[in-house]
């Protein structure tokens, strides 16, 4: 059985735009790509509503190549359980009010038992500054929080 991978729209947006000026940002996007040709096929792959709603924002031509890439992944719904963690996790001050539609990543991955949430989100999401909080109270609702990585920390030679 393969291990699940939520997708959230930082890695969608990676591994669809290419060019950066920013050396940091060219290199995620290398590093993405790179994962999605050599390991992507080794997982079972997510996405949510979410991640299609704001990926279909911007420019309409970036769009449609994030969009083409969510159509090849099963889609997770936003349910009132993982609107009511998010929210949760707004409330706390775990997440700032600014983090709404982070901590909605966060729910949806953890309501839906994904092994992984990916993401170059490193602000609110992949941050191990917040990644305890989140999973003290993630655990204390009584759920399973799923490993919070980058592509370039999944990147590996061998099958998971």
């Amino acid at each position: 059985m393969k291990l699940s991978i939520y997708l959230d729209t930082s890695t969608i947006s990676y591994l669809t735009t290419q060019g950066s000026r920013d050396l940091i940002i060219a290199t995620h996007q290398q590093i993405t790509q790179q994962w999605w040709h050599q390991q992507s096929h080794l997982f079972d792959l997510y996405a949510s509503e979410l991640v299609w709603k704001e990926a279909k924002l911007g420019n309409p031509q970036e769009a449609n190549k994030r969009l083409s890439i969510i159509n090849q992944l099963q889609l997770l719904p936003i349910n009132p359980v993982a609107e009511q963690l998010g929210q949760l996790l707004i409330q706390t001050q775990i997440l700032p009010p600014t983090a709404v539609a982070d901590g909605l990543h966060i729910a949806i991955a953890t309501i839906h038992g994904m092994d992984y949430l990916m993401t170059w989100n490193l602000k609110h999401i992949a941050n191990p500054m917040i990644q305890k909080s989140v999973r003290k109270l993630i655990e204390a609702q009584g759920y399973e929080m799923p490993t919070f990585c980058t592509p370039e920390q999944l990147f590996s030679g061998e099958q998971p």
